[in-house]
């Protein structure tokens, strides 16, 4: 089990971090990358073959404004891209996603919510979990313990 995690400026660390952190509880491998599709292109294309020829079976883009990033990445291979839309200016993470979700076909980002990288990774396990039974098994319980934790908090509480 493989995922990179790519994004293209050290801002957008905070966001993706948390992507990091959901593939660490889930004991799902990852390496993290930080690269431009505009500054370091020749780069970018490079990693995303090395990824191919290693094993990479989902990657996660994040990027913010214009968020070329994930699209520039869906075409240059046919491993599954999910997209974080990140707020990285006056329009709220907006522009980020709508140059996402609006990727012409035949080359689809999956997309998640804005600054949602913890969703993003959990939507790479779920694509894993297709193929790796023991990942499946500990999404399950994963899930088990947040429904466990929102009864317990839908209890009546006085204030």
């Amino acid at each position: 089990m493989k995922v990179a995690i790519m994004f293209g400026s050290p801002s957008d660390t905070p966001v993706m971090e948390k992507a990091a952190q959901v593939l660490r509880e889930l004991a799902v491998f990852y390496s993290a990358h930080i690269l431009s599709a505009h500054r370091t292109p020749e780069l970018l294309h490079k990693t995303v073959k090395e990824l191919e020829d290693n094993g990479t079976e989902v990657i996660i883009a994040g990027a913010g404004l214009a968020a070329h990033l994930p699209g520039v990445i869906a075409s240059l291979t046919t491993i599954p891209v999910i997209g974080v839309p990140i707020n990285a200016g006056s329009l709220g993470g907006m522009d980020a996603l709508l140059s996402m979700v609006q990727m012409p076909r035949p080359i689809p980002v999956a997309v998640v919510g804005v600054d949602n990288g913890a969703n993003a990774a959990h939507l790479a396990c779920e694509i894993l979990a297709l193929k790796y039974s023991d990942l499946r098994e500990r999404l399950r319980a994963f899930r088990a313990a947040v429904k466990a934790e929102g009864e317990k908090n839908g209890e009546k509480v006085a204030l």
